[in-house]
């Protein structure tokens, strides 16, 4: 990340809200720990592939919406999968996709989704990204809370 300073371990300091963020697994539960885990912003490292670190861009990428993994299993009666941040650089304008890690702010992967409702998900589309829409709001709180919520509360 520009103006990060390393810690051990590939800990990093985050380049958008200065939080220190640890990458070990046991907390994140992720192999390749690639944003913050308060304000979710990440940093464009990868060029082929999760974890590669071959991005010669550096620069800061934005949390701008939610998807959902594509589950393998085509027979499972449920389409849902694995939620997921869509970034995208603030210099290049790359896209990423990126696991949500278990000790992620539920509360900040809401307001990116609900920000998300704002925008226009046509340049996601082009590039064959469903981002998850306000027809969607139930599956993003049962993958966030566990749990279903009465319409009076979203």
């Amino acid at each position: 990340m520009k103006n990060n300073h390393m810690a051990s371990f590939g800990d990093f300091r985050c380049g958008n809200c200065g939080a220190l963020v640890s990458s070990m697994h046991m907390l994140s539960a992720v192999n390749n720990r690639n944003h913050c885990p308060y304000c979710l912003w990440s940093c464009h490292l990868d060029l082929y592939s999760a974890g590669d670190r071959l991005s010669a861009c550096k620069a800061k990428m934005k949390p701008v919406g939610l998807t959902m993994k594509k589950s393998r299993n085509k027979y499972q009666l449920n389409p849902r999968g694995e939620l997921m941040l869509v970034h995208i650089c603030t210099d290049c304008n790359s896209v990423s996709i990126n696991r949500i890690a278990a000790d992620d702010d539920p509360e900040s992967v809401l307001a990116v989704y609900h920000s998300s409702l704002e925008i226009s998900h046509l340049f996601f589309e082009a590039l064959g990204i469903k981002m998850l829409n306000a027809k969607d709001m139930q599956a993003v709180y049962t993958q966030l809370y566990g749990q279903t919520v009465k319409a009076s509360t979203v």
